[in-house]
Formats: C-alpha cells, structure tokens, sequence
C-alpha cells in the first residue's frame, strides 16, 4: 500500500443498505472494523437522555459524529494492518448538507485532512432489505437522499466510488477483499 491511509477502507451508504452486516462479516472474518457512529450515538443519548439525536438535535448530532469518526481513525492509525470503517468523517459533511445544515468550517477541513483508501465501497439503496426500527427512523426516500448525498461528497473529496453490489453478504464480503486485494 501506498501510504499510511490506503490500508483504511470506508464503507458508506444510506441507511438499511447492509453496510453494518457487511462489517459484521468483515469483524467476523478476522479484520479490524470501526462501529457506525450514528447508531452508537443514537444508543448512548438515549439512554442518558440526551439532546444529541437526529430528531431532537441535527447539528449536535453531527458534531458527536465528527468526534467519534475522528477519534475512530485515530484509533485505526494506531493499529497494524486493513481496518474498515462503517462510515467515515465525510458522511458528517453529507449529513449536514442532506439535512440543510450550514456546514462549519472545521467539519469540511477534517474531511479534507482525514483521508482513508482512494476507493471508498458505497452501498446502493436496496428496497428489498431495508426495515426501520429503534434508531433508523428514516424512510426509504431518505436512505435514498442520504445515499445521493453521500456519493456527492465522497466524489467532491476526490474518492473514487466502488458500487457494492445487492447481492448476500457472503459474496459483498468476497467482493470487497479482492477489491482491496487482501485475498
């Protein structure tokens, strides 16, 4: 690999799209993975109580995700070998722009500065496995809009955008490893 970065992955995507079980399998096959900050988010401010939450709070929201997708690649730059990351520090930027937030300065500076692998997998809306629940109260029109947001900020910041395809998890798993040529 070519430098230091190359060795992170990001996998992004709108919601319900099969990103988290792609990591699960990824985890599960023996490789370092980052746990999705919304969802960790979502579960820690509810239990506390707090205001931090899509639907109470957008742009603290964003803010809690920039701090824990920063302190995530932090923890990535220390470890040896691949690790791949279930979103990155540019889905905060696309979740502010999605959410018509005016986007502060440092938040599009860390996603300037914060690099990972040039080819980052993206996974398309997929109607047949998406279902909401406790913490992904989006609809489908919005996993859809989140993933258009998506695309365009990761291409803005120079990323070339591998499509997974909708396929099972076992052939996305395979896919993804010999895209990043680790087997």
């Amino acid at each position: 690999m070519r430098n230091d970065s190359d060795r992170l992955f990001v996998l992004t995507g709108g919601p319900g799209s099969g990103k988290t079980t792609l990591i699960e399998a990824l985890r599960q096959a023996g490789y370092t993975t980052s746990i999705e900050a919304g969802r960790g988010i979502i579960r820690d401010q509810s239990t506390i109580g707090g205001s931090a939450l899509p639907w109470r709070d957008r742009a603290l929201f964003a803010e809690l995700m920039l701090a824990w997708e920063m302190r995530s690649y932090r923890n990535a730059i220390e470890r040896k070998g691949p690790v791949f990351f279930d979103r990155g520090v540019p889905d905060t930027l696309g979740y502010l722009r999605l959410s018509s937030l005016p986007v502060p300065e440092h938040i599009s500076a860390a996603a300037k500065h914060v690099r990972y692998n040039p080819r980052v997998f993206v996974a398309p809306p997929w109607p047949e496995i998406f279902a909401q629940d406790q913490e992904r109260k989006q609809t489908f029109d919005e996993a859809e809009r989140t993933y258009h947001a998506l695309v365009g900020v990761y291409g803005e910041l120079g990323y070339e955008l591998v499509p997974l395809p909708l396929a099972p998890v076992e052939a996305r798993l395979r896919f993804v490893l010999t895209e990043t040529g680790l087997v």
